[in-house]
């Protein structure tokens, strides 16, 4: 079967009908079946929000006419769903939402599958860390933390949800790293289940490592505050709006906590050319903006060759990152 790249119009169609569309209709023709979407997540989390919000939009937009249901698959920070993929090797249905886990769980040595036992088909959304303290913390500025752990590396505990080596601390020691903290692998890092906002407004912790949308409403109240956030712009509106980025700090670091779809491996070329067409025209849509604006993330939209690179620069951060605290894969 030609490889040759599906585009809208006759060529769309002809790519349609060898993966079993149907020409005279190439956006409602294919597939054939119903879709399968699949948040490797419990409900209610942002994988979860994020998938699901797709299906409701391509439906609404009336981009897709096909059933669109979706499933969890929970477990181990995604990589239950990860190795059950490979199983789906060169399926044409199956689509899944990953973000930074998908890397980062490979470069711990969680699991023996990569972002590379995929098919990225489009990057769609972005959050940024934030990183906060109580409202009489001393830690007012960037600045101010950085100087605390230069004079003594254990000066600032710092909490997070994820474990050690996952996101929240990544996104701490990335920043730390680039502020010239030649010894990150000293930081402590405590990771919490549910209580670190509790943690960090009893003072048992300097500073919490999270995403900017996480404790959003205590940051608005004034019971927390938030010395940076890893955006290279200031995003959101009101209290989200004042926190500076690192940039503006002197510290020439971001960290993007990305939301993205993916196939299995081997999925057919011409089954990603038409999602790249269905996503691409949904991105554009009001209906995708006030789904962004309502669940506060940035729209961040790269296609399939340009999120494949961005997943290759980001990989090797992380990497260089995990190696420096001996947590890189062997």
């Amino acid at each position: 079967m030609s490889q040759r790249r599906c585009t809208a119009g006759l060529a769309l169609a002809a790519s349609l009908v060898a993966c079993g569309g149907k020409a005279s209709d190439p956006g409602r023709g294919y597939p054939r079946g119903a879709m399968d979407f699949v948040a490797p997540s419990g409900a209610g989390g942002g994988w979860d929000l994020t998938i699901r919000t797709v299906a409701r939009v391509l439906k609404d937009t009336d981009l897709v006419s096909r059933p669109m249901p979706v499933r969890n698959h929970p477990g181990a920070g995604g990589s239950v769903h990860l190795a059950r993929l490979q199983d789906r090797r060169g399926n044409d249905s199956t689509i899944t939402v990953y973000s930074p886990p998908l890397l980062l769980t490979y470069l711990n040595g969680t699991t023996d599958f990569s972002y590379r036992d995929t098919t990225p088909l489009a990057c769609l959304i972005a959050d940024y860390a934030v990183f906060v303290v109580s409202a009489d913390s001393p830690y007012r500025t960037l600045a101010d933390v950085i100087d605390s752990l230069r004079k003594d590396i254990k000066s600032v505990k710092v909490g997070g949800n994820s474990s050690a080596g996952s996101m929240d601390h990544l996104q701490f020691l990335l920043v730390a790293r680039a502020a010239g903290i030649k010894n990150i692998q000293g930081i402590d890092y405590v990771s919490f289940d549910d209580s670190g906002a509790a943690m960090v407004l009893g003072g048992h912790i300097g500073l919490f490592s999270t995403s900017r949308s996480e404790f959003q409403s205590l940051i608005q109240s004034g019971d927390l505050r938030a010395p940076a956030q890893t955006a290279d712009h200031r995003v959101g509106e009101g209290a989200a709006a004042a926190i500076p980025t690192c940039i503006e700090q002197g510290v020439d670091a971001t960290f993007v906590n990305w939301r993205g779809l993916f196939g299995p491996p081997e999925m057919p070329g011409c089954a990603v050319d038409y999602r790249q067409d269905v996503l691409g025209r949904m991105v554009e849509t009001p209906e995708w903006a006030d789904a962004c604006l309502t669940n506060l993330r940035d729209r961040s939209y790269l296609d399939a060759p340009r999120f494949s690179e961005f997943l290759d620069r980001v990989s090797h951060e992380y990497a260089g990152v995990l190696a420096d605290i001996g947590m890189l894969r062997k």
